[in-house]
């Protein structure tokens, strides 16, 4: 049955699990789902910092659990997916957002840095789609949002890891989604250009940067939170039922190559 126009962007039974959700864009992803109807399976690596969050979320309306996980560990990665079905029965939902970055010189980059960026970031992205797509395929029905970055598709000097491993999670995306797709399964990847973030604040106290940034998106602003609530509740609802592999990018255009010089109008 087709959902009527109405319904398109409705959440409300579904159950929504969003990984890194004790701070940050992970804390927007899960609200914008709550708002849309969706009961939320909370996750950190320490689950404490979750109380107040869930709180929130549960004066909308919403059930709420809260899990301990720990993406670079395999054993915390089964736990949590089996205690989130065994709380709600199904999953519907998987916004995959636990990430981090160091920045740092490509010549100054170690092999503790390497391996925690790209651990966390793409190995911990596809073990936990993994375990959470098992229930998804015995149901015939899942989304998945992978949450990428505007550097899946361009590079910056200072991410070199940062950016293999968010590149690798759109790659990751394309693949899961012509392994699933037959199993009723979407799997879409959420890339945000700039937005201020815990990872990346010291940035914007620099003026100078900020402005030389704003030239170069042509909307002229960096991201607000807030942008990112219709792409990730699109991604997650009926609305993009025949949408996977894809990379939505909500960056204010800045991927249109926006390194533009100024023209002066010939006389």
């Amino acid at each position: 049955m087709k959902p009527t126009s109405e319904k398109l962007f409705d959440l409300t039974g579904q159950v929504a699990i969003v990984t890194g959700t004790s701070r940050g864009l992970g804390q927007y992803f899960a609200r914008a789902l709550a708002k849309a109807g969706a009961d939320l399976v909370l996750t950190s690596r320490k689950r404490e910092t979750l109380a107040e969050f869930a709180a929130e979320m549960e004066a909308l309306g919403r059930r709420t659990i809260q899990l301990d996980l720990d993406v670079r560990d395999e054993a915390s990665i089964r736990r949590m997916a089996a205690d989130a079905e065994a709380a709600f029965g199904q999953i519907h939902i998987l916004v995959n957002n636990a990430g981090c970055n160091i920045r740092k010189p490509a010549l100054d980059v170690t092999w503790e840095n390497w391996n925690q960026i790209v651990e966390t970031n793409l190995r911990g992205s596809f073990f936990v789609a993994q375990a959470v797509a098992r229930g998804m395929i015995a149901q015939g029905y899942g989304r998945i949002v992978n949450i990428g970055s505007v550097t899946s598709v361009c590079g910056y000097a200072g991410l070199a890891p940062y950016g293999a491993s968010r590149g690798g999670v759109r790659q990751l995306t394309m693949s899961l989604a012509d392994d699933w797709g037959k199993f009723g399964v979407t799997v879409n990847c959420l890339a945000p250009g700039w937005f201020q973030t815990e990872q990346n604040k010291m940035l914007y106290e620099d003026r100078e940067w900020v402005e030389y940034l704003i030239e170069r998106i042509p909307v002229k602003r960096p991201g607000e939170p807030h942008d990112l609530d219709g792409a990730v509740v699109f991604l997650a609802s009926e609305a993009s039922r025949y949408v996977t592999g894809q990379t939505l990018l909500v960056d204010g255009g800045i991927t249109t190559g926006a390194t533009r010089a100024t023209v002066k109008p010939q006389p």
